[in-house]
């Protein structure tokens, strides 16, 4: 077995005391150090007796790891990851790639021009569930893609915002949440060529959007429609529906709906929609349940960047997979505020 590599984590908050808790319980992996200024991360670093620093630098120049996950707010993505990139240390960096398109352009273009690895936290990816829909969709079960609808709808409580970047522009749920979506819309149907949006602040009158309603057309000509609101009691997100974060209460709903001119799917259900005989809405339908493993994807994506680190293979999800997510991303933030359709 190869050794364990060096991982430290920057930030310790919400998803970042995750990859700090997946990384201490790795075979692949040990815990570095941690970066955060708060008491909290010095409590959580204390209790897994690892060092804690209040700087990226200085976790770099005295933990030395082999390589970093940054799990700070947006704004800091593109600050701390470069200073990774300027140590050549792999860095994986939590989705969104940056909190602007620009921000994002330029990160991948230094990991690039420094020949270091840059990997994306888009982890959904990593979860079977997602493998076993692509393959259903490769095989050509669905036939022609056509439409894909996805749900993001649940409450984020009011404590949530306590913490005062959570109200800033930038924090709302298109970058937070819908750059997740984005990435598996993109895995699952293809490029995106054409973006129109509307949003809202309407509830809580942040400068974060609290809701966004959002079309989408895709090379293949198949066309997508996307809400998601973080201010709606509803059962109808990722979150709630995959059980893949104990911390959400699972239900037995879906997020995700699939369809093409042969059968539609649903995720995470995998429910496979058929016509037996004729294609025809007179003929009954035959629906066969497909069953993938279950399994946590964060730690499956800790392995992975273990093995990316140590040069077996690629990123899962690569700086420029993170960067056309971005894409996208900013296209949606542009058609909310124009109006009019951005085409990419």
């Amino acid at each position: 077995m190869p050794s364990p590599v060096r991982i430290a984590v920057l930030g310790a908050g919400l998803i970042g005391g995750r990859h700090i808790d997946h990384v201490a319980g790795s075979p692949d992996a040990t815990l570095a150090a941690i970066a955060d200024p708060s008491p909290a991360a010095r409590e959580l670093a204390g209790r897994h007796r690892v060092p804690c620093f209040a700087d990226i630098r200085d976790l770099i120049d005295s933990a030395e790891p082999d390589g970093i996950i940054i799990a700070t707010p947006n704004a800091l993505h593109v600050e701390h990851a470069l200073a990774a990139i300027e140590a050549r240390i792999p860095v994986l960096v939590e989705k969104p790639l940056a909190d602007t398109l620009e921000g994002a352009e330029r990160l991948v273009a230094a990991a690039e021009a420094a020949g270091v690895t840059l990997a994306v936290g888009h982890h959904r990816r990593h979860n079977p569930m997602i493998r076993q829909a692509r393959t259903i969709i490769d095989e050509g079960r669905l036939g022609r893609l056509v439409a894909v609808h996805s749900f993001f709808w649940l409450m984020k409580p009011d404590d949530y915002f306590d913490i005062a970047w959570r109200r800033e522009a930038g924090a709302g749920p298109v970058l937070i949440n819908l750059s997740h979506d984005i990435d598996l819309m993109r895995y699952l149907c293809g490029e995106v060529v054409a973006v129109q949006a509307m949003d809202s602040h309407e509830v809580r009158g942040n400068a974060a959007e609290e809701s966004c309603v959002v079309t989408l057309r895709f090379a293949s000509g198949a066309l997508g429609t996307i809400t998601l609101s973080d201010t709606a009691v509803a059962p109808w997100s990722w979150e709630h529906t995959t059980g893949e974060n104990p911390i959400y209460p699972q239900t037995d709903q879906t997020c995700y709906f699939i369809a093409g001119t042969e059968g539609s799917l649903t995720v995470p259900k995998l429910e496979l929609w058929r016509n037996p005989a004729k294609r025809s809405w007179w003929e009954p339908f035959e629906v066969t349940r497909h069953i993938a493993p279950k399994a946590d994807p964060l730690p499956l994506q800790i392995a992975q960047f273990a093995r990316v680190i140590r040069g077996e293979e690629a990123p899962l999800v690569s700086g420029r997979e993170g960067l056309a997510a971005m894409r996208v991303i900013d296209a949606v933030k542009r058609a909310a505020r124009s109006g009019e359709t951005v085409r990419l």
